[in-house]
């Protein structure tokens, strides 16, 4: 069987970690662990004094409302998924060994970090140059779609814009100029009146070409980076495919991540080669609930439909704040 085995009771499980992008940052997300746990404290010290401005802070008060400036919503997402991991790892005395790793975006990052390829210090390096050149070479906008790829690239196409995202069999993102996401959203709007498009609230069209300086110039740090051998393995956004163990594929397929499409749904049919049947998503969180505890996961229903459309059942659990990491350690210690 690929991959690691973890126990969980007396039952053998195949584990997965899974790690969200941009759109799960909120005003005051890790708040309730740095005040709980002193692990949380040290991992956003230790990120304020690498990025040389208050990381907690703006993570807690946002008090100049920069959460949501990809320049800063990174460092933000990546900090706390990192925080979170930490914390489970404690809560359950180190007993679970994911048998595969995957990130949607930026959680890539955090599974490379997670599978001991890179430090904590160079992925926060990391993923601050990726959000302030994506950032600074943000345009364009995206759109997500109620369509396959094939549709949905058929339609990008003949508006000039490309497809960005592939999250489910029915749903994808394109993304392009202002202008043309724009005329092809209203061009579906009178072909399919029915249908809902939904615009994303993103500073550019990312996983496009409209990245491509960004990826190009974020390529010398990538190469410098020091890539070391995977404890365990990490799917790749751009191939769907899985890492080399001895990360020597992984500078490049980053590189390509920033501008070509993030397949989550190819990366989400190759698990099933790992026989996953238990995923825990670490940090982040959506819904309007203003506390940490009243957010949810932002990948879990996209995933469970994934899973659901392959014919495979899961169990889901998450780890995003305080409350679902003790719920999460005592369910699975305790099975």
């Amino acid at each position: 069987m690929a991959g690691n085995l973890s126990f969980i009771g007396e039952q053998m499980t195949q584990l997965m970690y899974i790690f969200p992008g941009q759109g799960s940052q909120y005003k005051g997300i890790g708040k309730d662990l740095y005040e709980s746990c002193e692990s949380a404290r040290n991992i956003y010290h230790q990120a304020s004094e690498l990025l040389g401005y208050d990381l907690a802070e703006l993570s807690f008060s946002d008090q100049k409302e920069q959460i949501s400036l990809t320049r800063y919503t990174q460092p933000v997402l990546f900090t706390h998924q990192i925080a979170c991991l930490k914390v489970f790892n404690e809560l359950t005395d180190n007993q679970y060994t994911p048998g595969l790793l995957a990130g949607h975006s930026l959680g890539e990052y955090t599974a490379l970090v997670a599978a001991g390829s890179i430090s904590f210090e160079d992925g926060l390096e990391l993923v601050n140059k990726r959000g302030e050149l994506m950032g600074n070479f943000g345009s364009g906008s995206m759109l997500a779609l109620p369509f396959n790829q094939v549709e949905s690239a058929a339609l990008a196409e003949d508006f000039g814009c490309q497809v960005a995202t592939i999250n489910l069999q029915q749903q994808t993102v394109i993304g392009g100029t202002e202008s043309n996401i724009d005329q092809l959203q209203e061009h579906i709007l009178t072909l399919h009146p029915k249908k809902r498009t939904v615009k994303l609230d993103t500073e550019g069209a990312f996983h496009t070409d409209l990245m491509k300086g960004a990826a190009d110039e974020f390529k010398t740090m990538l190469d410098r980076t020091h890539f070391g051998s995977l404890n365990a393995p990490v799917l790749s956004n751009y191939s769907a495919d899985i890492h080399q163990q001895d990360g020597s594929s992984t500078a490049n397929l980053l590189y390509q991540q920033l501008y070509k499409p993030v397949n989550w749904l190819g990366c989400m049919q190759t698990s099933l080669i790992y026989q996953i049947d238990t995923i825990i998503e670490f940090g982040g969180g959506i819904g309007k609930g203003v506390k940490p505890e009243e957010k949810r996961p932002n990948l879990e229903a996209m995933t469970k439909r994934n899973f659901r459309s392959f014919g495979h059942q899961i169990n889901y659990y998450s780890s995003i704040n305080t409350s679902t990491l003790t719920a999460t350690a005592n369910s699975l210690l305790n099975l």
